[in-house]
């Protein structure tokens, strides 16, 4: 490994659920894959800035009655982008999609956290299948006001600059910065899961995959076609989220033509981290609803 960037032997050696790790070259990505279990089949979708690591507990739950399968989206932890100018919603949807069929996956449901909601609904949306989906705390909604303009404007300037993506991998990668990172989340995880957030964000290609999403990413047209959508949503909203407004899960669900919301109070962005056991028995009253 070079520097502290988190290379692909340190997956194998360090990573939660190392010994289900793979990889698969398909264009225009080189994919890091785990899967785990028998039976029917489920995608797991972590949102900006994350990786499989989120999905850790939740894994290990649902592989006792399914095939579960998590992805690090394009950038993020140890899948590699192909191509820079591929981390929008819309071209990233039409790459984990190519992964899906390379990978003969038939879906039984998407579990997506955050950003991972947008992207599956835009992958459900073109499905000839009906298949649903569980959404923690999903970000469907773009910031508001001079903040929507300047956000993106700013994370395309880091993507960049080298110099200022070094600047902020410095102030993210110390100990004390990701616990206060972490607090913006308004979740509460454990060691293991903070001293994973520090390995990632140590990571250079990480952070460059993170920066250039952000940069890229546009839900404007999202927004637009909710009220025409018609995949089955069930939305997790952590009530003591600080990251994604509450409020907004619940607007954007009464958009949907078919989309319920289930609220948790004390639990926050991390929902799924923070209440993995939960969040797989959610699933499983989903299916049990959409058979």
């Amino acid at each position: 490994m070079a520097g502290d960037d988190m290379g692909v032997a340190e997956t194998l050696t360090a990573w939660p659920h190392a010994e289900h790790s793979r990889f698969a070259d398909v264009r225009p990505h080189h994919w890091h894959i785990q899967e785990m279990g028998q039976g029917e089949t489920v995608l797991l979708l972590h949102g900006a800035s994350g990786s499989t690591h989120s999905w850790r507990d939740v894994m290990s739950n649902l592989a006792q009655d399914h095939h579960v399968v998590a992805i690090d989206l394009p950038g993020h932890g140890q899948t590699r982008l192909g191509s820079r100018h591929r981390s929008s919603l819309p071209l990233m949807a039409q790459d984990v999609q190519a992964l899906i069929e390379h990978e003969g996956w038939q879906l039984r449901a998407i579990l997506a956290h955050s950003a991972g909601g947008a992207l599956a609904l835009r992958i459900l949306q073109k499905s000839e299948r009906r298949i649903p989906l569980l959404a923690v705390n999903p970000a469907l909604t773009p910031f508001k006001g001079l903040a929507g303009v300047l956000f993106p404007i700013a994370a395309r300037v880091v993507a960049l600059s080298p110099i200022m993506a070094r600047m902020i991998k410095r102030k993210m990668s110390g100990p004390g910065q990701v616990v206060s990172l972490m607090e913006t989340t308004g979740s509460k995880i454990s060691p293991e899961g903070l001293n994973l957030y520090a390995k990632l964000f140590r990571s250079d290609a990480h952070l460059d995959g993170t920066l250039l999403m952000m940069a890229q990413w546009k839900l404007d047209g999202l927004v637009a076609d909710l009220p025409d959508i018609t995949v089955p949503c069930t939305f997790l909203i952590g009530e003591n989220d600080k990251a994604v407004p509450p409020q907004s899960v619940r607007e954007s669900a009464e958009k949907l033509r078919d989309a319920t919301v289930q609220p948790f109070e004390g639990y926050g962005h991390l929902l799924h981290e923070e209440a993995p056991d939960l969040v797989a028995d959610q699933l499983r009253d989903v299916l049990r609803r959409y058979t």
